[in-house]
């Protein structure tokens, strides 16, 4: 197959794992490895392609100076790292593009900055502008402060959340894996897929965890999470090492491609499954399940049963059968408290016992995304 829809990209999203930078467990920032990377986006950057850099390594780099040998398992000592070592990471990647004459940015994300609409919408402008002005932002969770970003798994769904934020034409992640293959690498006979056409299709096959490095979060599970994100946005997504990224952007058939969808989600729905957390849960009778599957309507406080969790209007929650299966994601447009009065009541009763202003959907079909 060809890989036109690599080489063509005009606007790119390139994640390289802690492992990949940081080298064995414990060990400092690996300069060559930076510059490796820095080499790779300079060229994309000649042929005239905007590039941002997600990139893993801060704790990692933070253990050294601590004289810790291994990841911390302790928020506080993650924390303590990252602020060490997200310094250090800045400045290598500063010092390496000045070889090329490029001027690179920090911005440190957290999980509001992707999850809350506002935040997002910032964050997206910020990223336009730097592209615009030809830097190359290098992003990273603000691990150093960050509570539950720090799970985020490798900053893995993180990159596929910018690719989708600024629109991107590709989604690169650079790994200790060289590609996915369709058993265990370690495994005897194990063999590289170089390309998916679609994330369903590897449904089947076992995946790995994180690198043997030991300083990464993620594994191949979050690669191909990642790759389920971008490709639902209509973003193709490579996943290759750091050796061959270079021939791999060139289009040459290493790593491997996962292809685009044809028929795309829209940005704000992909947004809306991706990257919000729930605040509560709406809990469905069997009929409000059928309609909102079968039939893509909004959900009515009729069909409601129960309610768990507390939020505002305008929150995400969970969409709840009675079997306890998720089955959508929304916005809410009543707050938890008000809820309870409106169960199992048509909109036009809710109108007649509180007000004109109950006579509507609890959630809104544009406001819910199937999962």
């Amino acid at each position: 197959m060809s890989r036109e829809q690599i080489t063509s990209a005009k606007r790119i999203v390139i994640k390289i794992g802690s492992s990949s930078l940081t080298g064995k467990a414990g060990s400092a920032l690996d300069a060559t490895a930076v510059n490796k990377l820095v080499d790779v986006v300079a060229a994309c950057k000649k042929r005239e392609a905007e590039v941002v850099v997600v990139s893993s390594g801060a704790i990692a780099a933070g253990l050294a100076p601590l004289g810790l040998t291994t990841r911390p398992k302790d928020l506080a000592t993650q924390q303590a790292a990252a602020s060490v070592g997200q310094g250090l990471l800045v400045a290598q990647y500063t010092q390496s593009f000045a070889r090329h004459a490029i001027t690179a940015s920090q911005v440190l994300l957290t999980t509001e900055d992707v999850v809350r609409r506002s935040h997002y919408q910032n964050a997206q402008r910020t990223l336009y502008k730097l592209l615009q002005l030809g830097v190359v932002p290098i992003i990273n969770e603000n691990d150093s402060v960050g509570t539950q970003e720090i799970r985020f798994g490798d900053n893995d769904r993180l990159a596929a959340l910018v690719a989708l934020l600024i629109g991107a034409d590709l989604l690169v992640l650079i790994s200790d894996i060289d590609a996915l293959y369709d058993a265990p690498p370690s495994q005897g006979g194990a063999q590289k897929i170089y390309e998916v056409a679609s994330v369903a299709n590897i449904e089947g096959i076992t995946l790995g965890g994180a690198g043997t490095a030991g300083v990464g979060s993620g594994g191949m599970v979050t690669k191909v999470e990642a790759a389920r994100i971008a490709t639902s946005a209509g973003i193709p997504m490579l996943l290759t090492s750091l050796q061959d990224s270079g021939k791999s952007l060139a289009g040459e058939k290493i790593g491997t491609h996962f292809h685009a969808q044809a028929s795309k989600t829209t940005s704000r729905l992909l947004w809306l499954a991706h990257a919000t957390n729930s605040h509560g849960k709406l809990i469905l009778d069997a009929g409000a399940v059928t309609a909102i599957l079968e039939r893509g309507v909004s959900l009515l406080p009729a069909g409601v049963t129960a309610v768990e969790g507390e939020f505002i209007a305008g929150d995400a929650v969970e969409l709840v059968g009675p079997d306890g299966a998720v089955i959508a994601r929304g916005l809410v447009a009543f707050d938890s408290t008000d809820l309870p009065q409106m169960l199992g009541r048509s909109t036009k009763e809710l109108a007649a016992v509180l007000g004109a202003e109950y006579e509507r959907e609890l959630v809104h079909r544009d406001d819910l995304v199937l999962i």
